[in-house]
């Protein structure tokens, strides 16, 4: 009996420190979730300050074409964020799936950067062709670095005219652990969306002069554009990533709870019943020596 009731305690100290771990995961993504938030928030005013450079350049250059003319059919790029870590349940298999049924509606070739060793896997098992592999950034200061890397490489080819259209697909954070896939096009530009910036007003009763060429600064403005949604787009990503751990989590915690309280349950029964055995064993060897006139 001793045997069992050491072994129960092994399992409950094993458990307790299984806990522990859990709910630091826990405090750790609830703390990563707000830093990344923060950071979308953040963009706000620059995202405000491109746009209002980009509508200035529309309406100077009028319609003309952004993109050069291609002389052979581009492909269709694409970029996945996922993670490059388990425990956050759905969340690669979501995006992976929505990337995987919208691009196979888009007609052309399909070129896709998995953002994401989980994701890569999933999206390799499907079939499509994959250029790349980026790791996942671990901190909000970890997020330029691979805008740029994928900027470069984005940039370059839209510029040779090899790729006709260059979309985003990312979970986007909603209500509590809530999260959904989406798809954000960002080459070629939205012709309304561009119709929409030339239109708006300026906010102040100075009216802007592109200065240096308009190509030149159009082309600055666009960059900044382009960096503004990737490095939200990952964002986003890691928000989710981390309510979707956070709720994975959550849920282990629980069932972690509801273990221990069946392991103590079954620890204090088998303790009592070991005593109760053992008071047994003392009333029956004190009745077995005390001779029967004597009770």
């Amino acid at each position: 009996m001793s045997d069992t009731t050491a072994g129960m305690r092994r399992k409950i100290a094993g458990a307790g420190d299984l806990q522990s771990v859990v709910r630091t995961m826990k405090a750790v993504a609830a703390s990563s979730i707000g830093q990344y938030e923060k950071s979308v928030r953040a963009l706000a005013d620059f995202n405000r300050a491109v746009e209002l450079g980009l509508g200035a350049c529309f309406r100077e250059n009028g319609p003309a074409p952004l993109t050069p003319e291609r002389k052979a059919p581009g492909v269709i790029g694409a970029v996945v964020f996922g993670s490059d870590q388990g425990l956050v349940g759905q969340f690669n298999d979501v995006v992976a799936d929505f990337a995987i049924e919208t691009l196979s509606a888009l007609p052309g070739r399909h070129e896709v950067w998995a953002v994401g060793e989980r994701v890569h896997e999933r999206l390799a098992d499907a079939g499509l062709a994959l250029r790349g592999l980026f790791p996942v950034p671990n901190s909000v200061k970890a997020i330029t670095p691979l805008v740029g890397q994928i900027l470069l490489g984005a940039e370059a080819r839209e510029q040779r005219g090899e790729v006709a259209e260059l979309h985003l697909f990312h979970n986007c954070p909603k209500s509590g652990s809530v999260y959904e896939p989406v798809d954000q096009r960002l080459l070629p530009l939205d012709e309304e969306w561009r119709h929409k910036l030339a239109a708006a007003p300026w906010p102040t009763a100075s009216l802007p002069q592109v200065i240096g060429g308009g190509s030149a600064t159009l082309r600055a403005f666009i960059s900044g554009y382009l960096f503004v949604s990737i490095f939200r787009a990952c964002a986003e990503s890691l928000a989710s990533e981390n309510a979707s751990r956070l709720a994975a989590m959550q849920r282990a915690d629980k069932n972690i709870d509801e273990l221990l309280e069946d392991l103590n349950r079954t620890f204090y029964r088998l303790r009592q019943n070991g005593i109760d055995e053992e008071l047994f064993d003392v009333v029956s060897g004190f009745e077995a020596l005390t001779p029967k006139g004597s009770r």
